[in-house]
């Protein structure tokens, strides 16, 4: 039985796996995929304290397994596909074995919405984002896209224009599903434009994203607009299903928690992008995994179970 098991190898994962082997907490982390979770396929994180030149998330999130390694922390490729608390252990359920483990922390993260589009995927990282803030200082005076209609669009549309010449928004609708205060402020923005009652239909460019091909809903007009990145800002979706009877979830499904990233049940903490929390980025990820692995190792401390 381990002291500590980790759900997910992303930033806030990876923080705690630090925090909690150098405590001497035997530990283990469960991924599925692969460690550095959506920030592994930023090609350059540029905001992260440290590096004047930046960072491609790859490389970071290597560095950070590697550093979990040094300390002790165990490393598992495996899903976990169902959480029992049975006593004052936790039973996690993967395909073909369990880990028992004394405190839990879930860091799955949470997983942009696609829009599922030919060229979509081929230049995720080389100008098509689903981060404004982790991206938008690269597209110093270029144009670029934002698609969606809700409150997420037109901030990451607003933020924009700190950096882009020209921002345009597609939106499936002829109105959008912002709050009014967001509308007015991006109505009354000279850099932004509408592109209304159309959708994304392909993605295209050489080396890296060129045009986008949209189209008229109404109309079934089809035409390509010459844009340097594309923004998607049409949800967020947290891996919280295998939680959903275990914590508290908010109305978006993201765990809530308190400030020592307790879930309210004794020994389960949340961490990173998979709880409610106002902004998303691999530093915040990072501290949340930190003040979860030490409330952990408290935890553990106060019932006598180290």
């Amino acid at each position: 039985m381990y002291d500590l098991a980790i759900i997910g190898a992303g930033p806030a994962g990876l923080s705690a796996a630090i925090y909690g082997a150098r405590a001497r907490l035997s530990t283990v982390v469960i991924e599925k995929m692969y460690p550095g979770g959506q920030a592994a396929i930023t090609d350059v994180i540029e905001n992260y304290p440290g590096f004047t030149e930046g960072i491609s998330g790859s490389e970071l999130a290597e560095a950070m397994k590697k550093q979990a390694e040094k300390f002790g922390a165990e490393f598992l490729n495996g899903e976990v596909q169902k959480i029992e608390r049975q006593g004052e252990k936790f039973v996690l359920h993967l395909k073909k074995e369990t880990v028992e483990a004394k405190a839990v922390i879930l860091a799955m993260g949470a997983l942009a919405r696609k829009l599922g589009v030919k060229g979509e995927k081929e230049f995720t990282g080389r100008g098509v984002s689903y981060c404004a803030t982790c991206d938008g200082a690269f597209y110093m005076d270029r144009k670029v896209m934002v698609v969606g209609g809700g409150d997420t669009a037109i901030e990451d549309a607003l933020f924009l224009t700190h950096f882009a010449s020209r921002v345009i928004v597609v939106h499936r609708r002829n109105e959008l599903r912002a709050t009014k205060i967001l509308q007015e402020r991006a109505f009354n923005n000279e850099k932004i434009e509408f592109i209304w009652d159309s959708v994304v239909e392909e993605i295209k460019g050489a080396d890296a994203v060129q045009e986008v091909v949209v189209k008229n809903v109404k109309t079934g007009e089809i035409k390509s607009v010459p844009v340097d990145g594309v923004f998607i800002a049409i949800g967020w979706d947290p891996n919280t299903a295998v939680v959903r009877d275990l914590v508290k979830l908010n109305e978006k499904g993201y765990i809530i928690t308190d400030e020592n990233m307790g879930t309210g049940v004794p020994g389960l903490f949340a961490a990173g992008d998979v709880r409610e929390k106002s902004l998303r980025q691999v530093v915040t990820a990072v501290a949340d995994g930190a003040i979860a692995a030490v409330s952990a190792e408290k935890y553990l401390e106060e019932h006598h179970m180290r």
